[in-house]
């Protein structure tokens, strides 16, 4: 899965270059005019694609495996005898689901950076504030891109975890998960559920243009953690509710 992440920037990369063709402001992902400019740019690009639906469908993958996937190959009561203890598997298991959510974007990060010095000039970034920052600023800049996205993909986690502890069909908790993020972000993008919004985990996932400004505009990113927290703190308390109780019988 983290080899066709890294192939989306790449891809996008390799389709620039041999086209040749500016695509134009206002056609195709936020900030794909800037490519043929600046190299740097095709990391950003690579995030913007891969957040609606390539990294919820991995980290979905991998969240809804956690425990159902065990339970699956036999392995789950095991674990518990050896001991491990009930609280202690699943907070391991979250923060392997966790540690692949930053896997995955910094792949995506590192792969379209590469690939962009490769097929492109590299020249100091032009913010959306105006602003101009050097190529290491611009690389930090990336850098804290990844951590914004890995935060906004904690609460995903933490649904994946709780419907993983559901079922012994890890595909089962999979498939839901990756389901609640698309319907997530189709009622993110119904007008008519405005109240609703502010609420939804994936409300602010392509909110990280604000790191892109100087100074940086830190009110996203705040506002993400404390959504993702409440979602965490939620749906961990619900995996352990259910997880406690349960009869482990594979």
């Amino acid at each position: 899965m983290l080899a066709a992440l890294a192939a989306v920037p790449i891809l996008i990369a390799v389709a620039v270059r041999v086209t040749e063709r500016n695509p134009g402001n206002g056609r195709g992902p936020a900030f794909l005019d800037q490519i043929t400019h600046n190299g740097l740019f095709v990391a950003v690009v690579g995030l913007t694609v891969c957040i609606p639906l390539f990294l919820p469908l991995t980290v979905g993958v991998v969240a809804g495996d956690t425990i159902a996937g065990e339970a699956s190959a036999g392995t789950l009561r095991y674990l518990l005898i050896a001991p491990s203890g009930r609280i202690r598997l699943l907070a391991v298991k979250y923060v392997g689901a966790a540690a692949f959510s930053l896997a995955a974007t910094l792949t995506v990060v590192v792969a379209g950076a590469i690939i962009g010095v490769a097929l492109f000039p590299v020249e100091p970034v032009v913010l959306l504030s105006g602003n101009t920052i050097g190529v290491g600023d611009s690389l930090v800049r990336s850098l804290l891109i990844a951590a914004y996205i890995t935060v906004s993909l904690l609460g995903l986690s933490a649904i994946g975890l709780f419907l993983s502890t559901l079922t012994d069909v890890p595909v089962g908790a999979m498939a839901a998960t990756i389901v609640l993020s698309v319907v997530s972000q189709v009622l993110d993008n119904l007008p008519q559920l405005d109240w609703l919004h502010p609420y939804l985990f994936s409300h602010y996932w392509l909110s990280f243009a604000d790191l892109l400004r100087d100074p940086i505009a830190w009110t996203s990113f705040g506002d993400n953690a404390v959504l993702q927290g409440a979602y965490f703190v939620i749906f961990a308390a619900l995996a352990y509710g259910r997880f406690s109780g349960k009869d482990i019988l594979s």
